[in-house]
């Protein structure tokens, strides 16, 4: 003899049936409704583009970026490297140091190395100055351009 366990619910679902008249196989279960839940948009913060005067500079945290420059640009007065030297570059025309074989692109910008023209080229300097032989990519943390800035302009001044 074989022993059928059958679960409250489904004993309950058969003599259901039974009265019913219908065979198991032809009822259904009821479905369940569904519930649907909307998700709620991910709130963001806007993107907001920092400018120079946004920021305060700081020229000890600035001289720890100018490692990076170090690989081609010193800080000496007329000495210079594989790049020209940053010595005074604040407030100094692009492509005016003498000796110096710039890019037809610096020589012939136009540019006068303000505060604000160099925080917006060291972000990106070849988007910025199109035929640049400056081969870094750019620092495109707003606050470490300003640090850095700040350090150059205390030097040769």
């Amino acid at each position: 003899m074989r022993k059928i366990v059958l679960s409250t619910l489904a004993l309950t679902s058969l003599v259901a049936v039974s009265a019913c008249g219908e065979s198991p196989a032809s009822q259904e279960a009821p479905a369940e409704p569904e519930t649907v839940v909307e998700a709620e948009p991910e709130a963001t913060e806007p993107e907001v583009e920092l400018t120079f005067a946004d920021l305060t500079g700081d020229a000890g945290a600035g001289e720890t970026i100018f490692v990076q420059c170090k690989t081609c640009h010193l800080l000496e007065e007329g000495k210079n490297g594989v790049g020209p030297s940053l010595y005074g570059v604040i407030g100094r025309e692009a492509g005016s140091i003498d000796g110096f074989n710039y890019s037809d692109a610096n020589a012939g910008s136009g540019i006068t190395w303000t505060p604000e023209i160099m925080f917006e080229y060291l972000e990106a300097p070849r988007e910025y100055l199109p035929g640049t032989r400056m081969a870094y990519p750019g620092l495109k943390d707003a606050q470490d351009r300003a640090d850095l800035i700040a350090y150059l302009t205390t030097n040769g001044e």
